[in-house]
């Protein structure tokens, strides 16, 4: 069978047409990048594992009523979604003062917050994603404040999700990222939860030891990324206890 059109090549996953309008498939890449792509390296198994567990949390997602673009997992590597208008916003949220929060704020990494604060960054590589205010958003017409609401709706409703999944398997849900999308249905229009959700977009701490379960093990060389993964997808059930770190393609469908 020939190899679908490619639409869009980004730094750990690819898109191409679906099978029907409207559809996209996004195939997930062992590419690993930090600090805007100046950190590269080739994680074998990490796309595998990213793609399972991107499914487990949208389809939960999409179970309680928080839409998604997921549709369903085609293989391994590759899911059938919707086709959507991103809105060029970066969405984060922050329960734990980590990453840029701490320094931009002067704030011990691990201290808990008083509430989760949510935030948008604008999504540009060149400029390295800037953090923007509503103000900004309006101003330059990336969203209507009826979006932005929405957003934030959407993102603490996630948030509660994912909070209390890993909560139940000894993980502290640190932060986390997410984009949002715009599915349109004639005149109508409504926003659903893109791109992925893993530990490439999350941070993830082991509640008693505080071990790292997330991309920063890459960023902050602390060891295999993708023994970090493979432990987070063993606790969640998405792969058996027993389950070895995935290299070349041996998991099962």
């Amino acid at each position: 069978m020939a190899r679908r059109k490619k639409i869009y090549e980004g730094k750990a996953k690819i898109l191409y047409e679906g099978p029907e309008p409207g559809t996209l498939v996004q195939y997930f890449k062992d590419d690993t990048t930090a600090f805007n792509a100046e950190k590269k390296d080739v994680i074998e198994g990490k796309g595998v594992l990213n793609n399972r567990l991107s499914e487990f949390f949208m389809k939960g997602l999409n179970d309680i009523g928080v839409p998604t673009h997921f549709i369903k997992r085609i293989n391994m590597r590759e899911q059938l979604i919707r086709s959507v208008e991103i809105i060029p916003l970066e969405v984060v949220v922050r329960n734990v003062a980590a990453g840029s929060i701490s320094k931009r704020l002067g704030i011990a990494e691990g201290t808990p917050l008083p509430r989760p604060i949510v935030e948008f960054y604008y999504k540009d590589d060149a400029l390295g994603d800037p953090l923007v205010t509503e103000e900004h958003i309006i101003a330059f017409g990336w969203a209507t404040q009826q979006d932005m609401d929405d957003m934030v709706a959407l993102a603490l409703r996630v948030n509660d999700f994912i909070s209390g999944i890993m909560m139940g398997v000894g993980i502290k849900l640190v932060d986390f990222k997410i984009e949002i999308g715009r599915i349109w249905d004639g005149d109508f229009m409504r926003l659903v939860v893109a791109d992925e959700i893993s530990p490439d977009s999350c941070r993830l701490w082991d509640m008693e030891t505080g071990q790292k379960l997330d991309k920063d093990v890459f960023r902050r060389d602390l060891g295999n990324l993708a023994d970090a993964y493979t432990e987070v997808a063993r606790r969640l059930g998405v792969l058996p206890n027993n389950a070895t770190p995935i290299g070349k393609p041996t998991l099962i469908n």
